[in-house]
């Protein structure tokens, strides 16, 4: 068999095994074994040794239970040996463990043997290594799924919660409340104490909370000094009240912290379903507006929306209307983003974008807007629109020679119509000389909450046209990540709220890596929107992210205004300096530590305004050793980099750094504002010194590594 190496097998099961396999379909990636009709195991090769971490004889004789983790349950291998001892094959994903205890993640596929007279003689498991691809998905869950400071469920995982409470409440016959909460008194606190005592405060509010829910309730954080409950199998209003009551009493108990006494409260707002019986995202914005309300009422209160209140609905019926008449009337426009490649410096394509040239009101952004109709038939009739805009548009463009893939956004509601295929046929035939290839669909996350089966079809019809597809704002939508594995979109777009603040959120930061390594797993093109400026590119281009768009680039603009845009398009002189660079994801503490550099700058200017918020404590800002950047310079970097001349030159530097910040800390104690704000200006200095020798450093580092050098050999 070619490829593969047998041990401890005899010629009679190498026959027996060369019967059943195809040479071409085993690479040298395939972990093979071979057990008997009980599961001893007979024959296994090479890669079963290595990732088992068992010797031949260890193996030999031995039965696969030996090679179990601890993960699945007893019935989850119950159903396998009830599958494949009935004749059947057996194909899925299976968490073992190796001999020092280490799990590894396996998708295999088991198939029975059988004997001349069709009895069930071995069988036979080939498996491929799919760890990496599961700790992706599994550091990409909690970063996306989770609260970072309370690890209460962050607005994506509510989503999907709301699904499940809306779900229940209908199977169930009963009510189920969403709840938001927001603080009465925390800017003070957070003003007068600072961020770091407002955190504090936020994750004992998250405390208190859980404590009253019940296991199948749900709390989240949206942000700030807001939350979410969702309370499940409420009885009546009267039975909501009464919990309700229990919070507001529980979250307007003293707070002490470090011997301070702190006096908070909460204005709640409140809507039952399906009494107020509309989709949950009109039931949130339903409590938000009637924890409004409450607020204005005074401190400590709670107020239900009033269902036969019909001014949004109002204002949704008169938006609808005029969008009809916009499109009607050609007041609709489309306007284009340029996408470009940071790495080759060049314009790769275009998205896009919906804008309404009002009458009254001018030109409008589509979130003025589109919020209101995405779940109206009206756009269907939109998206109908924006394809033939695109592909006219595209069509004059391709006889100036400019073959730019345009990407056009369709809605969840057009996609599952039943209609799209028929209307994306019908567009691409009146423009026979557009290649469908410069066609891009743009959808998001919960086009999947319907039949995922279904979804995957439709896509791939589309795509035998020979459009392709992107998945827009990924980390942000509804879905499970396990449905990427079912969406065969070519593209990732990595959400512009998480590349916004990605300079100085390392969440952000760890998060817009994680994407971008489970592109790389899924084999996915990755691009990266709302770069705003060089510096953005640079930090993506480092990370190993090519394509990117933004203001930083280029606002969207008029299609008349794209050629000469294009033909003055000059990349950042900076990208030029990654575009040969291949990212190492060893190097990734190297970038942590940039962000922690730049945060303990910005603490220390912004001491000189409020002392009182400084965020650092005084052994941080004088020692060297003891800030952040001083724990990965004197550990994990002095152990990867610390031969590197580039590494070593750090030191000085920083020490100056931190005598700056000194000098800056006593002047500001002293009350001498206008020499600690001098400094501040030296210091700012220095960061970009630091800055600019941490970007040469990568780069060594990485021509090293691309080298086969061995950093910490």
């Amino acid at each position: 068999m070619k490829g593969l190496e047998f041990t401890m097998v005899d010629d009679l099961l190498k026959t027996k095994i060369n019967s059943v396999l195809v040479e071409e379909t085993l690479d040298h990636f395939a972990i093979v074994s071979m057990s008997d009709r009980v599961g001893n195991i007979l024959y296994v090769n090479q890669n079963f040794i290595d990732i088992s971490g068992y010797t031949p004889s260890e193996l030999i004789g031995s039965n696969h239970r030996i090679v179990r983790s601890d993960f699945h349950p007893e019935s989850f291998y119950q159903t396998i040996w009830d599958t494949i001892s009935h004749g059947n094959t057996w194909m899925g994903d299976i968490c073992n463990q190796h001999k020092n205890g280490q799990r590894y993640w396996v998708h295999a596929v088991i198939k029975p043997i059988f004997d001349d007279q069709g009895e069930i003689e071995h069988y036979l498991s080939i498996r491929i290594n799919i760890t990496k691809l599961k700790q992706a998905e599994e550091k990409i869950y909690k970063l996306a799924f989770y609260d970072p400071l309370t690890q209460l469920a962050n607005r994506t995982l509510l989503a999907d919660r709301f699904k499940l409470a809306i779900s229940r409440a209908q199977r169930q016959k009963k009510l189920f409340a969403v709840c938001m909460i927001d603080l009465d008194g925390f800017k003070p606190v957070n003003d007068k104490y600072g961020h770091a005592m407002g955190d504090r405060v936020l994750v004992e509010v998250a405390k208190r909370l859980k404590e009253i829910i019940r296991g199948y309730d749900t709390v989240a954080r949206l942000g700030g000094d807001e939350f979410v409950l969702l309370i499940n199998d409420i009885a009546d209003e009267a039975a909501l009240k009464s919990i309700i009551g229990r919070v507001l009493i529980k979250l307007s108990t003293v707070y002490v912290m470090d011997e301070k006494y702190l006096h908070l409260s909460a204005s709640i707002g409140s809507a039952l379903y399906p009494i107020d019986n509309v989709d949950a995202d009109i039931l949130l914005r339903h409590a938000d507006h009637a924890m409004y309300q409450a607020k204005q009422m005074g401190r400590n209160q709670h107020k239900m929306f009033d269902v036969s209140s019909e001014i949004q609905m109002n204002l949704a019926r008169q938006t609808i209307q005029g969008v009809k008449k916009a499109l009607d009337h050609n007041e609709l426009v489309l306007y284009y983003q340029p996408k470009v490649n940071m790495r080759l410096g060049k314009v790769v394509g275009m998205e896009a974008l919906l804008r309404w040239n009002h009458p009254l009101r001018g030109l409008l952004s589509p979130m003025e807007f589109l919020p209101q109709i995405e779940k109206n038939e009206l756009i269907i009739d939109i998206g109908v629109w924006v394809m033939d805009q695109a592909l006219q548009q595209l069509s004059q463009w391709v006889s100036f020679d400019k073959a730019w893939v345009v990407s056009v956004n369709i809605a969840a509601l057009h996609f599952q119509s039943g209609l799209f295929l028929t209307h994306l046929q019908e567009a691409l035939h009146r423009y026979p000389n557009v290649s469908p290839q410069l066609l891009e669909i743009e959808i998001v996350e919960s086009v999947a909450l319907g039949d995922i089966h279904q979804v995957n079809q439709l896509i791939r019809d589309c795509q035998a046209l020979g459009v392709s597809f992107s998945l827009d704002d990924f980390g942000t939508g509804y879905s499970s990540l396990s449905y990427l594995k079912y969406l065969p979109v070519e593209t990732i777009k990595i959400d512009q709220s998480f590349v916004r603040d990605l300079l100085d959120d390392k969440d952000d930061l760890a998060l817009t890596e994680a994407v971008i390594d489970m592109g790389r797993v899924f084999d996915r093109k990755i691009i990266a929107e709302g770069v705003e400026s060089a510096e953005h590119g640079t930090l993506l281009l480092r990370l190993g992210c090519d394509l990117a768009q933004g203001y930083g680039i280029s606002r969207p603009i008029p299609a008349s205004q794209i050629i000469p845009w294009e033909a003055g398009y000059t990349p950042s002189p900076a990208w030029k300096m990654w575009s040969d660079t291949k990212w190492n994801l060893d190097d990734f503490p190297l970038l942590l530590a940039q962000h922690d550099h730049i945060k303990w700058v910005k603490h220390v200017i912004a001491s000189v305004e409020n002392p009182a918020r400084l965020e650092l404590s005084q052994a941080e800002v004088i020692d060297a050793h003891q800030c952040r950047f001083g724990h990965w310079y004197y550990g994990y970097g002095v152990q990867r980099y610390g031969h590197l001349v580039e590494f070593s030159n750090l030191e000085t530097i920083h020490n100056r750094v931190h005598e700056i910040g000194t000098r800056i800390l006593h002047h500001t104690k002293q009350g001498d504002k206008v020499k600690a704000q001098a400094l501040c200006g030296e210091l700012l200095m220095v960061k970009t010194e630091i800055l600019t020798r941490l970007e040469a450093l990568q780069k060594v580092a990485n021509s090293l590594s691309q080298k086969g050098v061995d950093l910490q050999g």
